[in-house]
Formats: C-alpha cells, structure tokens, sequence
C-alpha cells in the first residue's frame, strides 16, 4: 500500500504541470523561394506576301503614210517644180501596259506563349501543447 500512497501525489503533480504553458519559442526559418517558371515558345514567321503580275506592254503605234510624189514640170522650158507632198500622218500612241497587282501581306508570326509561374513557399506556424 504504501506504493500505491506514494502514486496519487506523484501523479497529481504530472496532471498539474500539464495545466502550466511555457511561452512561445522563436519563429522558424523563412521558406525556399519558388521555382522560375518556363518561358515562352517563340513565335513562327509569318508568310511572304505573292509578287504582282508584271503589267502588258503597249501596243506599238501605226507607221504614218508616205507623202505623194510631186508631178514633173514640161519639157523645154524650166519645169514648175513639183509640189510638196503630203506629210505622212503621225503613228497613234500605243496604249500603256496595265499595272500588275500588289502581292499580298504576309501573316504576323504567333506570339510566344507566357511561361509558368513559380510557386510560393507557404507559412509555417508552430502552436505549443496546452
């Protein structure tokens, strides 16, 4: 019995300090910082616009008609000297080719996606044993 005695004080000291709190210890250490994330794919290059067709050249212009030949003076006394003939007339102007068309603009490349943000370390918060 006499163990038994000896057992109640014992164990009412151990439920009694259990009661007490201690304070706080210090703060713990900062997290590692988070992983960079990935970058971006570039963009692909855009397409070369087609080159314009090359315009047709003009038509050349008709060649003017020869002048008519003047008569010959008579015979014995000085001939009259012939007239002037006629001047040809002037060939029409050939018409200008036509312009050819513009190609067209290429496309813009895509624009590289954003790389992934790293993660944020969390907050560790150690709470004592009441």
């Amino acid at each position: 019995m006499k163990l038994s005695t000896l057992s109640v004080p014992l164990l009412f000291a151990l439920v009694l300090a259990g009661c007490i709190t201690a304070p706080a210890g210090p703060a713990g250490p900062q997290g590692a910082t988070g992983d960079t994330g990935a970058t971006g794919n570039q963009g692909n290059t855009g397409n070369t616009g087609n080159t314009g067709n090359t315009g047709r050249a003009g038509n050349t212009g008709a060649t003017g008609g020869t002048g008519a030949t003047g008569d010959t003076g008579a015979t014995g006394y000085t001939g009259a000297t012939g007239g002037t003939g006629a001047t040809g007339n002037t060939g029409a102007t050939g018409n200008t080719g036509a312009t050819g068309n513009t190609g067209n603009t290429g496309n813009t490349g895509a624009k590289g996606s954003t790389g992934a943000k790293g993660s944020t370390p969390s907050t560790v918060v150690i709470v004592p044993a009441q």
